[in-house]
């Protein structure tokens, strides 16, 4: 590995933890002078390592403290039935991650609701309603000793 390649491995790993962090602090924080550093930044953007910045959120705080990954198995492995899946899902305020997936199921979903009633209303009176779900197969987060920044 370049020293480039290291100093660009750092800045993402800074922005990674900190997207809102100043220029100057990120350029102290790699080594680098402001005006190095905000071009290393800009080609990043450019080449599109970096694809945008986001607020990471609480979802105790917004009340959506209750995770879940939810295993999905179609009766039908389609084009059709495929999309329209991921249309449903994509339109679920709970769903806030969706894989395409191998195994034993054809899709990994990330799901976060106030509590368990909240969970099994989703669970019931739309994922279960769905044309096409065959299988549901659910795992509950009791604790998240790592998980990565988005």
């Amino acid at each position: 590995m370049t020293d480039s390649d290291k100093i660009n491995t750092k800045i993402l790993r800074e922005l990674s933890s900190d997207g809102r962090i100043s220029n100057i602090e990120l350029a102290d924080r790699v080594g680098l002078s402001p005006s190095a550093c905000l071009r290393r930044v800009q080609e990043l953007e450019r080449s599109g390592v970096i694809t945008g910045y986001c607020a990471r959120l609480d979802p105790v705080a917004m009340g959506r403290g209750f995770l879940a990954y939810i295993f999905v198995g179609l009766s039908l492995h389609t084009k059709a039935a495929q999309d329209a899946f991921e249309k449903a899902v994509t339109s679920a305020p709970q769903v806030r991650e969706c894989h395409n997936i191998t195994g034993n199921a054809e899709y990994l979903l990330r799901i976060e609701v106030s509590d368990l009633a909240a969970y099994k209303n989703f669970h019931t009176d739309y994922l279960g309603a769905l044309p096409n779900v065959a299988s549901i197969n659910t795992s509950v987060v009791l604790a998240s000793p790592k998980c990565e920044p988005n």
